[in-house]
C-alpha cells in the first residue's frame, strides 16, 4: 500500500495509531480470527474491538468475511497488506489524473505454458493439472489462480489517453511468486516483463511460498501447493522503469510507445534450470491480497 501526506492517507496513520489496534494487526499477521476471539485475547469487550476493526477496515489495513461454523455466524478478519510505503514529499502543482484498469488474471490474450502448471477458479479447478490446453477453456475469464514451471502469459492493456493528454507513468501491480513441485520457499525464479513487445525489465522472485495458508485462499484448496504470493508494484516512467521504488532497467515510456491504443503486457517466467523458476499469479479470492492486476496510467 502506496501512502503520502495528503488527506487520503490520515485514515491509515490514525488507524495505526493505537496499541490496542497494533495488537490486532498483530495477532491477525498470525492467522485470520474472528471478532470474539480478538477480543478475549486482548481483554476487551467485542463491541470495542469492532470498532478498532472498523477503524482498520476503514484504512484498508485489514478486510473480513463471515463464516458460518457449526451452525453461528461469525466476522472473521485478517491483514490486507503487508507492507506500507510512505512517500513524504507532496504531489507537484497540478497533481496528475490517472485511469484505472482491475485485470482478473485470466483474461490473458495469449500464453505458453509447460508443466507443472495449472488454473482454477476459488471454487474449482479448471479441466486438469499439468495439462496446457486447459488454459483455452472459457472459464479462465474467471480465474484467481494461475501457475506454470515455464512460460508467458500476456494481457492487451487499453490505453484510454487522449491525443492531448501527456502519459506520465503506467503502474502495475500484481501478487506473485515462483512456481515448485508443491511448495519450496528457496526456488528464485527469474521473471521478466515485457510491455509493447519491449522488455522492461526483470525481477527475481524468491520462492513459491506455502509456509502457511494464503489470507483469502479458498477452503477446497490443498495446504502443500502455492498459497500466496508477493505484492510488486512495477512503474515504467520517462526514463527507467522500476520495481518497488528500485530501478531495474533503463527503458521507460518513449521506448514503448505512448499513442499506441493498447500494449501488450507479458509475464514470462525464464526458463534457468533445475532448482529454480516458473511464475504464480494470484488474483481476487487467493493470496494474500484481494486485487487482481491493477494497472493506473497516470497523465496531465
Amino acid at each position: 500500500m502506496l501512502i503520502s501526506t495528503d488527506a487520503h492517507s490520515l485514515r491509515v496513520y490514525e488507524a495505526l495509531a493505537s496499541e490496542a489496534r497494533l495488537r490486532i494487526i498483530d495477532r491477525l499477521f498470525e492467522r485470520e480470527r474472528h471478532v470474539k476471539e480478538l477480543a478475549a485475547e486482548l481483554f476487551l469487550s467485542s463491541a470495542v474491538v469492532s470498532g478498532h476493526i472498523r477503524k482498520l477496515e476503514e484504512a484498508g489495513i485489514v478486510g473480513s468475511r463471515m463464516k458460518r461454523i457449526n451452525g453461528g455466524t461469525y466476522k472473521y478478519c485478517y491483514v490486507k497488506t503487508e507492507f506500507l510505503q510512505i512517500k513524504l514529499s507532496p504531489e507537484a502543482p497540478g497533481a496528475l489524473s490517472f485511469h484505472e484498469l482491475s485485470l482478473p488474471i485470466g483474461q490473458y490474450t495469449d500464453y505458453e505454458a509447460w508443466p507443472t502448471c495449472g488454473i482454477a477458479t476459488v471454487e474449482h479447478l479448471i479441466g486438469q493439472y499439468d495439462n496446457p490446453v486447459c488454459f483455452m477453456e472459457p472459464e479462465r475469464v474467471n480465474a484467481g489462480i494461475l501457475w506454470m514451471a515455464k512460460g508467458w502469459v500476456e494481457y492487451k492493456l487499453p490505453n484510454y489517453l487522449y491525443k492531448d493528454q501527456r502519459l506520465h507513468e503506467i503502474e502495475i501491480s500484481l501478487e506473485i511468486g515462483s512456481e515448485a513441485p508443491r511448495v519450496n520457499e528457496n526456488w528464485p525464479s527469474d521473471i521478466r516483463f515485457y510491455l509493447g513487445g519491449v522488455p522492461v525489465g526483470l525481477w527475481t522472485s524468491p520462492g513459491d511460498f506455502g509456509d502457511k495458508r494464503g489470507r483469502l485462499t479458498p477452503e477446497w484448496w490443498h495446504s502443500d501447493v502455492n498459497q500466496y504470493g508477493l505484492l510488486k508494484v512495477l512503474r515504467i516512467k520517462e526514463k527507467g522503469t522500476y520495481i518497488d521504488g528500485q530501478r531495474i532497467s533503463d527503458v521507460g515510456l518513449r521506448d514503448i510507445g505512448t499513442d499506441a491504443m493498447n500494449w501488450t503486457l507479458r509475464i514470462a517466467a525464464e526458463d534457468t534450470g533445475r532448482g529454480r523458476g516458473g511464475v504464480t499469479l494470484y488474483g481476487k479470492g487467493f493470496g494474500n491480497y484481494d486485487q487482481d492486476i491493477v494497472v493506473r496510467s497516470y497523465y496531465a
